[in-house]
């Protein structure tokens, strides 16, 4: 595996919904990623493990556990998390206090990807970028900020995500 390989580990989260038009719901079928990355012309080295498609809101200890494990044994230094941003804290603060040897991003969407006016490409984006420019650590990219995973929360009445600044020092 190239150094500059970026490990993608899927959990799924509203990023990868799509509408169920008979049941009425959204729901899970596939992750978007690799027609997203192929879309958007991404020629960075990826490799993909879809890890589980789950609402955060439906994680528990041991759903965290196995994120946690995958991160831990990929033999990528890049890894980004796809994850929904519900619970997105609670697992960055579980990775994040590993102190791995490996720059880890967590990032999601508020709108599914497979719906109109959707965030997830600009998040997607960000992320790809974020893990190849930062330091080991473990961040959380959205709505066009990367933060630490210690401090951030998610903003339930503006739907953003709030955290503290990243200094020269993160990078």
């Amino acid at each position: 595996m190239s150094e500059k390989t970026i490990h993608f580990i899927i959990t799924g989260g509203t990023f990868d919904k799509h509408y169920d038009e008979i049941r009425g719901e959204l729901t899970f079928k596939y992750t978007h990623l690799p027609e997203i990355l192929d879309f958007v012309r991404c020629t960075v080295p990826l490799t993909f493990e879809i890890n589980q498609l789950t609402d955060s809101l439906d994680m528990d200890d041991s759903a965290r556990g196995r994120i946690l494990t995958s991160s831990m044994t990929s033999e990528a230094r890049r890894i980004i998390i796809i994850h929904g941003t519900d619970t997105m804290t609670e697992t960055a603060a579980l990775i994040g206090q590993q102190a791995l040897d490996k720059t880890i991003v967590l990032t999601g969407a508020m709108v599914p990807y497979s719906i109109s006016r959707s965030d997830a490409l600009f998040n997607l984006g960000a992320a790809v970028s974020a893990v190849q420019l930062l330091s080991a650590g473990c961040y959380i990219c959205m709505n066009g900020w990367v933060f630490p995973w210690k401090g951030t929360a998610k903003d339930k009445t503006s739907g953003t995500f709030k955290g503290p600044d990243l200094t020269k020092a993160d990078l």
